[in-house]
Protein backbone atom coordinates (compact mmCIF):
# COMPACT_ATOMS: atom_id res chain seq x y z
CA UNK A 1 0.00 0.00 0.00
CA UNK A 2 1.83 3.30 -1.10
CA UNK A 3 2.28 6.26 1.06
CA UNK A 4 -0.82 8.52 -0.17
CA UNK A 5 -3.33 5.82 1.12
CA UNK A 6 -1.85 5.27 4.43
CA UNK A 7 -2.03 8.96 4.98
CA UNK A 8 -5.83 9.32 3.44
CA UNK A 9 -6.30 5.94 6.13
CA UNK A 10 -4.89 7.77 8.98
CA UNK A 11 -7.18 10.81 8.17
CA UNK A 12 -9.82 8.89 8.22
CA UNK A 13 -9.47 7.21 11.14
CA UNK A 14 -8.37 10.60 12.87
CA UNK A 15 -11.73 11.64 11.92
CA UNK A 16 -13.59 8.66 13.52
CA UNK A 17 -11.53 9.04 16.82
CA UNK A 18 -12.29 12.95 16.78
CA UNK A 19 -15.74 11.99 16.17
CA UNK A 20 -16.05 9.69 18.40
CA UNK A 21 -14.60 11.70 21.43
CA UNK A 22 -16.97 14.38 20.64
CA UNK A 23 -19.85 12.36 20.82
CA UNK A 24 -18.61 10.80 24.37
CA UNK A 25 -18.31 14.42 25.52
CA UNK A 26 -21.01 15.65 23.98
CA UNK A 27 -23.03 12.75 25.66
CA UNK A 28 -21.63 13.92 29.20
CA UNK A 29 -22.81 17.09 28.70
CA UNK A 30 -26.26 16.00 27.52
CA UNK A 31 -26.71 13.70 30.83
CA UNK A 32 -25.57 16.45 33.24
CA UNK A 33 -27.35 19.78 31.58
CA UNK A 34 -30.66 17.06 30.58
CA UNK A 35 -32.96 19.04 33.51
CA UNK A 36 -32.03 22.57 32.72
CA UNK A 37 -31.53 22.63 28.83
CA UNK A 38 -34.60 23.63 27.19
CA UNK A 39 -33.28 22.92 24.07
CA UNK A 40 -30.97 21.29 21.54
CA UNK A 41 -29.52 22.80 18.69
CA UNK A 42 -27.65 20.17 16.05
CA UNK A 43 -23.90 20.96 14.58
CA UNK A 44 -22.29 19.40 11.96
CA UNK A 45 -18.88 17.62 12.41
CA UNK A 46 -17.29 15.25 9.76
CA UNK A 47 -20.92 14.02 8.23
CA UNK A 48 -21.86 13.45 11.97
CA UNK A 49 -24.55 15.24 14.01
CA UNK A 50 -23.33 16.20 17.41
CA UNK A 51 -25.40 17.83 20.22
CA UNK A 52 -24.24 21.23 21.22
CA UNK A 53 -26.79 22.92 23.17
CA UNK A 54 -25.04 24.74 26.01
CA UNK A 55 -26.08 26.88 29.19
CA UNK A 56 -29.26 29.26 29.73
CA UNK A 57 -28.61 31.34 26.42
CA UNK A 58 -28.75 30.07 22.72
CA UNK A 59 -25.60 32.14 21.84
CA UNK A 60 -22.70 29.92 20.48
CA UNK A 61 -19.64 28.70 21.75
CA UNK A 62 -16.64 31.00 21.17
CA UNK A 63 -14.06 29.64 18.01
CA UNK A 64 -11.35 29.61 20.85
CA UNK A 65 -13.08 27.01 22.64
CA UNK A 66 -13.35 24.46 19.78
CA UNK A 67 -9.55 25.38 19.29
CA UNK A 68 -8.56 24.81 22.74
CA UNK A 69 -10.70 21.31 23.22
CA UNK A 70 -9.09 19.98 20.08
CA UNK A 71 -5.74 21.03 21.30
CA UNK A 72 -6.06 19.38 24.58
CA UNK A 73 -6.47 15.86 22.53
CA UNK A 74 -4.12 13.81 21.81
CA UNK A 75 -4.51 10.20 19.50
CA UNK A 76 -1.82 7.56 20.02
CA UNK A 77 -1.49 4.69 16.67
CA UNK A 78 -0.62 1.38 16.46
CA UNK A 79 -0.91 -0.75 13.46
CA UNK A 80 -0.97 -4.44 13.19
CA UNK A 81 -0.71 -5.79 10.04
CA UNK A 82 -0.73 -9.28 7.98
CA UNK A 83 3.64 -10.35 6.90
CA UNK A 84 3.95 -10.52 3.08
CA UNK A 85 1.19 -8.22 1.86
CA UNK A 86 -1.34 -10.82 2.56
CA UNK A 87 -4.95 -10.11 4.60
CA UNK A 88 -6.59 -11.81 8.23
CA UNK A 89 -9.62 -13.71 7.49
CA UNK A 90 -12.33 -11.78 8.80
CA UNK A 91 -14.09 -13.84 10.81
CA UNK A 92 -10.82 -15.12 12.53
CA UNK A 93 -9.63 -11.45 13.07
CA UNK A 94 -13.05 -10.51 14.57
CA UNK A 95 -12.74 -13.81 17.22
CA UNK A 96 -8.89 -12.66 18.28
CA UNK A 97 -10.26 -9.33 19.02
CA UNK A 98 -13.38 -10.87 21.21
CA UNK A 99 -10.61 -12.67 22.94
CA UNK A 100 -8.84 -9.82 23.77
CA UNK A 101 -12.00 -8.12 25.61
CA UNK A 102 -12.77 -5.83 22.45
CA UNK A 103 -16.66 -4.92 21.91
CA UNK A 104 -18.19 -4.15 18.57
CA UNK A 105 -19.98 -0.97 18.87
CA UNK A 106 -20.10 2.74 18.10
CA UNK A 107 -19.22 3.87 14.06
CA UNK A 108 -18.91 0.10 13.50
CA UNK A 109 -15.65 -0.52 15.27
CA UNK A 110 -14.10 -2.39 18.00
CA UNK A 111 -13.46 -0.78 21.42
CA UNK A 112 -12.36 -1.70 25.01
CA UNK A 113 -14.03 -0.29 27.41
CA UNK A 114 -13.08 0.81 31.06
CA UNK A 115 -15.61 -2.00 33.65
CA UNK A 116 -18.85 -2.58 31.81
CA UNK A 117 -19.45 1.37 31.08
CA UNK A 118 -20.17 1.57 27.12
CA UNK A 119 -19.18 5.42 27.34
CA UNK A 120 -15.50 4.90 28.55
CA UNK A 121 -13.70 3.60 26.11
CA UNK A 122 -10.10 3.18 27.01
CA UNK A 123 -8.98 2.66 23.22
CA UNK A 124 -10.29 1.13 20.00
CA UNK A 125 -10.14 -0.87 16.66
CA UNK A 126 -10.29 0.11 13.31
CA UNK A 127 -10.06 -2.06 10.18
CA UNK A 128 -7.51 -0.58 7.21
CA UNK A 129 -10.01 -0.87 5.11
CA UNK A 130 -11.77 2.17 4.17
CA UNK A 131 -14.19 3.64 5.90
CA UNK A 132 -12.57 1.97 8.75
CA UNK A 133 -15.75 0.23 9.99
CA UNK A 134 -16.58 -3.55 10.21
CA UNK A 135 -19.18 -5.07 8.18
CA UNK A 136 -20.28 -8.09 10.68
CA UNK A 137 -22.99 -9.74 8.30
CA UNK A 138 -20.20 -9.98 5.77
CA UNK A 139 -17.16 -10.47 7.88
CA UNK A 140 -16.71 -14.39 6.31
CA UNK A 141 -16.53 -13.23 3.11
CA UNK A 142 -13.88 -10.51 4.18
CA UNK A 143 -10.11 -10.08 3.76
CA UNK A 144 -8.37 -7.25 5.70
CA UNK A 145 -4.81 -6.52 5.37
CA UNK A 146 -4.49 -5.00 8.62
CA UNK A 147 -5.86 -2.35 12.05
CA UNK A 148 -4.93 0.09 13.06
CA UNK A 149 -5.15 0.55 17.28
CA UNK A 150 -5.91 3.79 18.78
CA UNK A 151 -6.50 5.81 21.81
CA UNK A 152 -7.90 9.57 22.43
CA UNK A 153 -6.88 10.89 25.56
CA UNK A 154 -7.23 12.33 27.91
CA UNK A 155 -9.46 9.08 28.69
CA UNK A 156 -11.13 7.29 31.33
CA UNK A 157 -8.26 6.07 33.17
CA UNK A 158 -4.04 7.47 33.38
CA UNK A 159 -2.67 7.70 29.99
CA UNK A 160 0.40 5.66 30.80
CA UNK A 161 -1.92 3.06 32.06
CA UNK A 162 -4.18 3.22 29.08
CA UNK A 163 -1.15 2.93 26.32
CA UNK A 164 -0.05 -0.09 28.50
CA UNK A 165 -2.75 -1.78 28.09
CA UNK A 166 -3.19 -0.66 24.43
CA UNK A 167 0.58 -2.18 23.86
CA UNK A 168 -0.49 -5.67 25.42
CA UNK A 169 -3.82 -5.86 23.40
CA UNK A 170 -1.55 -5.17 20.09
CA UNK A 171 1.36 -7.64 21.25
CA UNK A 172 -1.42 -10.30 21.74
CA UNK A 173 -2.95 -9.46 18.10
CA UNK A 174 0.46 -9.48 16.53
CA UNK A 175 1.40 -12.74 18.33
CA UNK A 176 -2.30 -14.61 17.50
CA UNK A 177 -2.37 -13.27 13.92
CA UNK A 178 1.06 -14.12 13.50
CA UNK A 179 1.21 -10.00 12.03
CA UNK A 180 3.68 -7.18 12.15
CA UNK A 181 3.12 -4.56 15.06
CA UNK A 182 4.16 -0.96 13.17
CA UNK A 183 3.98 2.50 14.58
CA UNK A 184 1.80 5.03 13.09
CA UNK A 185 4.00 5.86 10.17
CA UNK A 186 4.24 2.26 9.26
CA UNK A 187 7.68 1.45 10.23
CA UNK A 188 7.98 -1.76 12.60
CA UNK A 189 7.49 -0.78 16.03
CA UNK A 190 10.88 -0.81 18.11
CA UNK A 191 11.64 -0.84 21.93
CA UNK A 192 13.03 2.28 21.58
CA UNK A 193 9.99 4.09 20.15
CA UNK A 194 7.58 1.96 22.37
CA UNK A 195 9.52 3.55 25.61
CA UNK A 196 9.23 7.24 23.46
CA UNK A 197 5.67 7.34 22.42
CA UNK A 198 4.87 6.07 26.44
CA UNK A 199 7.49 9.02 27.78
CA UNK A 200 5.41 11.49 25.24
CA UNK A 201 2.11 10.38 26.84
CA UNK A 202 3.26 10.72 30.34
CA UNK A 203 4.47 14.52 29.65
CA UNK A 204 1.37 15.04 28.14
CA UNK A 205 -0.50 13.97 30.87
CA UNK A 206 1.45 15.95 33.22
CA UNK A 207 0.76 19.14 30.39
CA UNK A 208 -3.33 18.27 31.19
CA UNK A 209 -2.77 18.08 34.90
CA UNK A 210 -1.30 21.24 35.10
CA UNK A 211 -2.89 23.74 33.16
Amino acid sequence: MDGLRWLLLLFGLLVIAGVYLLSRRESGKAKNEESTSDRREPSLLAGSVASTAEGEDDSPAPDGDAENAASEQKIVTLRVVARHKGAFAGDDLILNLRGIGMRHGQFGIFHRHEDMDDSEVVFSVASLVEPGSFDLENIKEQKIPGISVFMVLPGPIEGAKAFDLMMAAARTLSQSLNAELLDESGSTLSIQRERYLREEIIQYQHGIMVA
